[in-house]
């Protein structure tokens, strides 16, 4: 999974906009629902969300606990920029996605194989670090440790979206992908607020600790589940299975079929650009602003992860009961309320309150619209090949929000904050548009219904 930046009471308003006739929601009460081939008879939500939310406990305390850890022990800014470069290991996942999509365990289950291995391999990783309790001296072996971690977690990302795709029918996606994104902020504000709380109080090793209990417990939950069995064996049914290979093809043909290079390579860029370039300008102006780094990490990091994570959840309710088109619009509403808001703080004022409020109203637009990126991402991913075609897919956002804050930087430089967030909410709000039509069309309405693309 993928999660770029992003309460307010402006949730509100948007909430209300209705799905039009085009838009394909949900089924009307008492109607069969489609479920796509080898969907669970149930979702496994608690399997999905347990899984989701290890991700970023562990990834949470490494990039936002441990540089608050570091930096009171005096390691330099460059210092720590280097270590944020660990989450380039995320883009690259797509490169061995394939190879949990060609293997896999019949007898433990074709992913369940998989996470079994990952999951216990990210707990150990963490006890790993037991020994190093003066972190800021121990800085080689800790990011040495913290590479395995991410690698780990990356690759578990994999297996997990690949059951989501292959578990879950059309209908449930708009809630898995709400539960998703919450999931990423609970862990989040547990790794990187709650840990870091720990580690102040009790010390290294009780945070970590803390980190590798609750990285066990999903481990528990992946021990308790049973994986149905794979129609194809677990070959992804591809001629390049059946001989024994592996489906390398599937990263690159995922984009072949209809209507996905529209969504893909259009929207999704123009949606997560737009967002990630106002986000990103948002740290630089708050020192600007005289805010402290602390203060900065707590709230960017934390604080603003709450309403969040609600919004999360409440956005992927909606898409099951309006559409995704009509989240999608709303998400877009919000940002737009949401960037005036963060307008003082691009000027230079930054009252406590106020901040907060249009920085949490910024992640919550975000989040909805992240919501309605990751439900039609498993729309168009195939339940055979879903590892390589859903990573593939958010892949490209990764490498666009990477991108997108970069250059709003320079835009800022060259022409000011706000200049650059007034362009940049366009370029997401271009997205919002071209994502409404694309969902309205035969390629969006067919992938939504949860009927086969060829």
């Amino acid at each position: 999974m993928s999660r770029a930046p992003a309460s307010s009471a402006a949730t509100a308003g948007p909430a209300v906009v209705a799905a039009t006739p085009a838009d394909p929601v949900v089924a009307p009460p008492g109607a069969a629902l489609p479920r796509a081939a080898g969907a669970a008879a149930r979702p496994p939500w608690l399997l999905l969300g347990s899984l989701w939310v290890t991700q970023y406990i562990g990834i949470g305390f490494l990039t936002v606990g441990l540089v608050a850890v570091l930096r009171d022990a005096g390691t330099s800014l460059d210092t720590l920029a280097l270590l944020s470069l660990l989450g380039l290991v995320w883009p690259l996942k797509v490169l061995w996605a394939p190879l949990l999509d060609r293997f896999g365990s019949r007898r433990l289950g074709h992913y369940r194989s998989w996470l079994l291995v990952l999951q216990t391999g990210m707990v150990l990783a963490l006890l790993a670090m037991l020994p190093l309790d003066d972190p800021a001296a121990r800085l080689g072996p800790l990011a040495a440790l913290a590479a395995v971690f991410v690698l780990l977690s990356a690759t578990q990302d994999v297996a997990a979206d690949a059951l989501s795709v292959r578990l879950l029918r059309p209908a449930d996606r708009g809630v898995a992908g709400g539960v998703q994104v919450a999931a990423s902020y609970l862990g989040t504000v547990l790794g990187g607020g709650v840990c870091v709380l720990v580690y102040d109080r009790w010390g290294w090793h009780a945070a970590v600790l803390l980190l590798a209990a609750l990285t066990l417990v999903a481990l528990g939950v992946v021990a308790a589940f049973r994986e149905p069995p794979r129609a194809d064996g677990g070959a992804g049914g591809s001629a390049a299975a059946s001989r024994g290979g592996v489906p390398w093809g599937a990263v690159v043909s995922v984009f072949r079929r209809p209507g996905v290079p529209a969504w893909a390579l259009v929207v999704v860029p123009l949606l997560y650009g737009g967002v990630a370039g106002v986000w990103s300008l948002t740290s630089p102006a708050l020192v600007d602003a005289g805010w402290s780094l602390a203060r900065i990490g707590v709230v960017t990091g934390v604080v603003v992860s709450v309403p969040a994570l609600v919004a999360g959840l409440v956005s992927g309710w909606l898409v099951r009961r309006l559409g995704r088109s009509a989240v999608l619009v709303a998400g877009g509403a919000v940002l737009v309320v949401s960037t005036a808001g963060v307008v003082p703080l691009l000027l230079g004022s930054a009252p406590l309150a106020w901040t907060v409020t249009a920085l949490s109203g910024f992640l919550v637009a975000y989040t909805a619209l992240n919501v309605v990126i990751y439900t039609v991402s498993m729309d168009l991913s195939r339940p055979a090949t879903g590892g390589s075609d859903f990573t593939a897919l958010t892949t490209v956002a990764l490498l666009v929000s990477f991108a997108a804050g970069s250059l709003a930087l320079l835009v800022a430089g060259l022409g000011g904050y706000v200049l650059s967030a007034v362009v940049f909410a366009a370029v997401g709000l271009a997205g919002v548009g071209l994502g409404v039509r694309w969902l309205r069309s035969p390629a969006g309405r067919a992938a939504a219904s949860g009927v086969p693309a060829a």
